[in-house]
This record gives structure tokens, C-alpha cells and sequence, in this order.
């Protein structure tokens, strides 16, 4: 299908960016999952930093990150995702991950020791982290949160009816679970989450998605359209139209979310600091 005239994505220059994260040698999710934001972001000095590798061990239908048996964890990767954030000169840090079921905690010692590193390197810093859902594991999710982020992020992407085309290895139960979990030990700390549309999803299944997320205490919320990244990937079903997303915003603050972006190109982590300071 090809993309309405409301989807239109800037291209920007984006060689300054990149040369540092080159330099570091870190990874952002903005490149690996072919996010149609990146030029825009990278032209401004932001990007969401990859920690664990490129490589995931889900095979989620709408992802483009690699689906593949990952390589060992790096102990040094925290320290280059500080030094990297620091050239940036970023006041607020996003960082997130492939999912690593063949960890035993999941990757969330890697996620605490990248918050600390960050931590430790920028002061006056603000730092959300967008993690995978551990498989549940209370207690992987307690080591993330004990590092100290300001916001924890985990999407839910999509209605439970299609989880088993579009998410086959998760749970929607499990993902709406970790946001209520993670509210309860932390009830000072923000609490995001975020789902794409076009997939086939129905409006009555969206608006009870929703409802789940603030049952669950969920502050933020985040709305896009779907867009296929590779041939390889499930097919876009529908393009929505922006006045729809615009109708969920509002039933989102209606809802009683702090804080709700949805438009077409809305994304996870674009305009994450904004959406924080509120």
C-alpha cells in the first residue's frame, strides 16, 4: 500500500549525529527498527539508544530488528551510552533494548548499570527507560526501576486479538501487568506505554486498551500508524486518518492520562522529554 498524503516523513542531515554515535560505538533503535523519524531527531541531537545488541530473540511480525541467537552482553556498553549522551549534550536520555530471553534477568542489569552509567557522566539529567516485558519476572523489574529512571516505558503495540500475529512470543496480560507492577513499587515515577494502529484493530478495541492502561495507573500514552518496514514484515491493513488520532487524544486526557501523542507519526520515544515536562 502506498502511504497517504498525510504521511509525509522530513529528510534532514543527520552526519553530525551519527559520527557520535559511531565514535562510541552504541546503537540506536532509531536505525535498527527503521524508524521514519530518525532524520528529524538526528538532526536535532536526540536519539534512543539500543543497549544488549541488534539482535532480538522474539520474532514480534512488525519489527525490523533482527530476529537471531544474540552475542554475549557487553559490560562496557553502559559507559559508551554515557559518553555518547554527554557529546550529544542530552538533558534527557531515552534507552531501550532488544528483547534477551536467553538472559537470565532479561537484560535488566544492563538496563540498571546504563542508568547509573548516564547518571553518573550528565548531571541534571532525565532518563526514561523502554524496556521489554522480562516475561514478567517481578524481580528483573524491580532491578531497573531501583537504578532510578524517571519514566519506564513498555508498549503494549497492539489489541490482545491480534498479540498472536503481531506479538507471538508476548502477552498482553503480562505487558499491562509490568506497567501496573511497576506503578505499585514506584508510585512517584511516571508510567508510559504506547500501541500502533493499522493492523486491523478495531475503535472499540483501542478504547478498551486504553481503559486497561489507566486501570494499571498508566501516565502516558503514546498512538502511530503502523508502517511496514520491510516486505518480510505483516502488512499495513489500514492507514487512519489524523482526525482519528486527534479523536483519541482526547478521549486519552478524557481517560485521565497526564499526557497523550497520537498522530500518524507519533512514535514511542519522539518528543519523550516534552511529554515529561508536561
Amino acid at each position: 500500500m502506498r502511504h497517504p498524503e498525510w504521511i509525509k516523513v522530513k529528510s534532514t542531515g543527520t552526519h553530525e549525529t551519527k559520527k557520535v554515535l559511531r565514535h562510541h560505538g552504541v546503537l540506536t533503535v532509531c536505525e535498527e527498527a527503521m524508524c521514519p523519524n530518525q532524520g528529524v531527531c538526528f538532526s536535532q541531537g536526540t536519539a534512543t539508544f539500543l543497549i544488549l545488541g541488534d539482535r532480538c530473540t522474539r520474532n514480534c511480525s512488525f519489527c525490523a530488528v533482527a530476529s537471531s541467537k544474540p552475542l554475549p552482553s557487553d559490560p562496557h556498553e553502559p559507559e559508551r551510552v554515557a559518553n555518547a549522551a554527554h557529546e550529544l549534550g542530552l538533558k534527557f536520555v531515552v534507552i531501550t533494548s532488544v528483547t534477551r530471553d536467553d538472559l537470565y534477568d532479561g537484560g535488566a542489569g544492563q538496563f540498571a548499570n546504563t542508568v547509573k552509567s548516564v547518571r553518573n557522566k550528565i548531571n541534571a539529567i532525565n532518563i526514561e527507560i523502554l524496556t521489554p516485558d522480562f516475561k514478567g519476572d517481578p524481580e528483573a523489574l524491580k532491578t531497573v526501576l531501583d537504578a532510578g529512571p524517571d519514566v519506564f516505558n513498555h508498549n503494549v503495540e497492539t489489541v490482545p486479538r491480534l498479540y498472536s500475529a503481531v506479538r507471538p512470543m508476548a502477552d498482553y496480560r503480562t505487558s499491562i501487568n509490568i506497567i501496573k507492577t511497576a506503578k505499585q513499587l514506584y508510585p512517584d515515577m511516571k508510567t508510559k506505554s504506547g500501541i500502533m494502529l493499522g493492523l486491523g484493530e478495531s475503535v472499540p478495541e483501542v478504547i478498551a486498551v486504553m481503559n486497561d492502561l489507566r486501570d494499571a495507573d498508566c501516565d502516558f500514552l503514546t498512538i502511530g500508524q503502523y508502517l511496514r518496514p520491510r516486505r518480510i514484515n505483516i502488512p499495513v491493513v489500514e492507514y487512519i486518518r489524523p482526525e482519528v488520532f486527534d479523536e483519541y487524544r482526547l478521549k486519552g486526557i478524557e481517560m485521565g492520562f497526564r499526557a497523550v501523542a497520537s498522530s500518524p507519526l507519533t512514535r514511542s520515544s519522539m518528543g519523550a522529554s516534552a511529554m515529561f515536562a508536561g
